[in-house]
């Protein structure tokens, strides 16, 4: 998988979790709807990451890079 697949890959699952947040909302499944909110966040900040050349290996390495 070239990084540019990676990318897009990252970017199809944040915008993924995104739709399943619109459905749960619509069904009043409030924490289930900000989890999935949250995972489209993350995925879509690995994108961000990746594109810039950094690579992380953990979910708090993810969020520590993403924060610097």
């Amino acid at each position: 998988m070239t990084k540019e697949d990676y990318i897009k890959y990252r970017l199809d699952r944040a915008y993924e979790a995104l739709e399943d947040a619109k459905l749960l909302a619509e069904h009043e499944r409030w924490n289930t709807a900000v989890n999935r909110l949250y995972y489209a966040s993350f995925y879509a900040v690995i994108a961000l990451l990746i594109k810039n050349g950094i690579e992380t290996q953990t979910h708090d390495g993810v969020r520590t890079q993403f924060g610097l």
